[in-house]
């Protein structure tokens, strides 16, 4: 009987192991790392791409889009806490179970496995890029929290160089695939959708989207690039925003206003 269980159990295919949930504290980790993709890294992602999407409306559109953001209430704390912090999580963690995982495309090559590999390693890429563009556009010169009508200028300045164009490229199709596809991971894992046809269904639906955010990003890369004109340097943007700030709003005070002010 035993030499007969060891016979059949030595025919089976070999493939991944199943998916699961984790013991301890391991399971609230990965349920708050899918979580957090979602909810807020992948909003954030979605307002991100629709905002530079307003790059193909003109100048004008986009610089009215980074003042409606750079002048929201609690700016600062909405970063930090809904973009900062669960970033870092969501990239550390993801880290951490691409480390530990192990990939089987060569031995059992599954669609997913593909999918589960082009998951973990789209998201190294997606890291990469991030900590590139926010250091290069959030925290180094021209702060556009102070002087929002510098946005365009800073963008086509950061896309000057052929390989710049390809390596944003390449970030915007890696996020896009890595959320349209973590969007599907999410319904699976938390139980939204059950069954294989809804599964696949699912996948399709998380791919489809994909596809569509790369189409958005790269529609913006071309606007910024190609569409746009190219954008002066103005040397007041080096001065700290409270300088100018009297003149500017002596500018925006409608004359109107001044007159019936006067009477």
């Amino acid at each position: 009987m035993a030499s007969s269980a060891q016979s059949a159990s030595s025919t089976l295919p070999r493939g991944v192991q199943p998916l699961r949930a984790g013991t301890g504290t391991s399971f609230l980790w990965r349920r708050l790392h899918s979580l957090t993709g979602i909810v807020p890294v992948g909003l954030f992602l979605l307002e991100h791409l629709i905002s530079n999407a307003e790059a193909l409306n003109g100048v004008g559109a986009y610089n009215a889009q980074v003042k409606f953001l750079t002048g929201l209430p609690f700016r600062l704390w909405l970063e930090v806490f809904g973009i900062f912090l669960p970033l870092a999580y969501h990239a550390v963690y993801g880290i951490y179970i691409w480390w530990r995982g192990d990939n089987n495309v060569i031995d059992y090559s599954w669609s997913g496995n593909w999918f589960y590999t082009i998951q973990r390693y789209s998201g190294i890429i997606v890291f990469a890029y991030v900590v590139w563009h926010l250091w290069t556009m959030r925290f180094t010169g021209i702060h556009l929290t102070e002087h929002y009508e510098a946005s365009v200028w800073k963008v086509q300045t950061e896309l000057q160089h052929p390989l710049a164009i390809a390596f944003y490229a390449v970030g915007i199709v890696a996020a896009s695939w890595h959320f349209g596809y973590g969007l599907f991971l999410f319904a699976a894992k938390w139980g939204i959708v059950s069954g294989p046809k809804a599964q696949r269904r699912a996948q399709i639906a998380g791919a489809a989207l994909s596809v569509l955010l790369m189409l958005m990003g790269l529609a913006s890369i071309y606007a910024f690039v190609s569409k746009l004109p190219a954008q002066p340097f103005n040397p007041e943007w080096t001065q700290p925003a409270s300088s100018s700030a009297p003149a500017e709003q002596g500018r925006m005070i409608p004359p109107s206003t001044t007159s019936s002010q006067a009477r």
